[in-house]
């Protein structure tokens, strides 16, 4: 297969993590017979220097036209400007509307060999794994607002949903469920807000065509206490696009680190091989704070990469052989800074990359 994947590589830390996914992905496409072609286009900070926009035309075409989208993170404290015109923030929420990338998924399954690594209980982790889905087009970020401003004392975001879009998540999601152990828990905030209370009722409605699914509705607030008391009771659990945001991040608590967790986003829009033009990325941020020291941990990247290549290019075994070469290095007690204890060995961003692409050739 012949695959050109638009690299966004960011700000930060972004450059040095998508470079160990794109050399993981080389080797992939060495051991397996496939040539993939990584076309590097600026979003972001970055953009911003440079062309004074945090995403360009031209990457937007260019991403239009991929395969596939990889992207490493965006933004810092040199472009943390609320007043600013443009942010590099607004480039990742204009990207994900112009793919039409309504649906991001982040699967979050505890590496056994990582259990020290999390502040949670053992008894309380077993078990566990999650894909959770989030809204990613819709809700408060994309909303009416109103801006203060330098002398005004009133701001407000407008958390709008229409039905189209509640629906085509959710059946996503239930598709989901479908293909693992058929259970679906969405979360909302029905008791107080009118969008949950449309997001409720749209989501039974469309889960009465499933109805092999064990079905639960959670509150989100209650949600965030479940993850932490009880995260092995749920399977795929599905949310609108601000709820989603805090929830993943709460959820990546579990696996210990950030730095471990991927994420796709995923539209309608369809790509040369007749899959999901999907976006790929980590759901870290940009790390400002250690940017430039290769101490970063790339395996999130490249569980990302695996993910590409699961959903946009269909090429399911390669993606497992990314995915158990990362497990094999995590079970030699390799680690990253961040996910290091005592009896480990910690390495830094290029030799974690190197070391995977040495398992992939095992």
């Amino acid at each position: 297969m012949d695959a050109r994947i638009v690299v966004l590589a960011g700000d930060g830390i972004g450059p040095e993590v998508t470079a160990e996914a794109e050399k993981v992905l080389t080797a992939v496409g060495q051991k397996f017979g496939h040539t993939f072609t990584f076309d590097q286009q600026l979003m972001g900070g970055r953009a911003i220097d440079e062309l004074g926009t945090s995403l360009p035309d031209a990457t937007v075409e260019a991403a239009k036209t991929a395969d596939a989208v990889l992207l490493g993170a965006v933004g810092g404290p040199k472009w943390d400007n609320p007043n600013a015109a443009d942010r590099p923030e607004r480039g990742l929420l204009a990207i994900r509307k112009a793919l039409n990338l309504f649906a991001n998924l982040r699967p979050v399954k505890l590496h056994p060999q990582l259990i020290a690594a999390s502040a949670i209980k053992e008894e309380v982790l077993a078990g566990v794994d999650l894909l959770v889905v989030r809204e990613l087009t819709g809700g408060a970020y994309f909303g009416p607002r109103k801006e203060a401003g330098a002398d005004g004392d009133e701001a407000y975001d407008t958390m709008l949903y229409t039905t189209p879009e509640i629906e085509r998540v959710v059946r996503l999601s239930a598709e989901a469920a479908m293909g693992r152990s058929k259970k679906l828990t969405s979360v909302d905030k029905a008791n107080v807000l009118a969008s949950s209370r449309l997001w409720r009722r749209v989501t039974v409605e469309v889960l009465k065509e499933y109805p092999e699914l064990e079905v639960e509705h959670v509150l989100v607030d209650a949600m965030a206490m479940h993850l932490i008391r009880r995260p092995a009771d749920f399977d795929v659990v599905v949310s609108e696009n601000l709820f989603g945001d805090i929830l993943t991040d709460e959820a990546s608590m579990l696996a210990g680190s950030m730095g471990m967790l991927p994420s796709a986003s995923l539209g309608d829009l369809m790509n040369n091989h007749n899959l999901p033009l999907g976006l790929y990325e980590p759901i870290h941020g940009s790390a400002p704070d250690i940017a430039g020291h290769s101490i970063a941990n790339p395996l999130a990247a490249i569980l990302s990469s695996a993910m590409l290549l699961r959903h946009s290019l269909g090429l399911e075994k390669e993606a497992a052989a990314i995915e158990a070469a990362v497990d094999s290095v995590l079970n030699e007690g390799v680690r990253t800074m961040d996910i290091a204890h005592t009896g480990t060995e910690t390495v830094g961003t290029v030799v974690m990359g190197d070391l995977v692409v040495q398992a992939l050739g095992r």
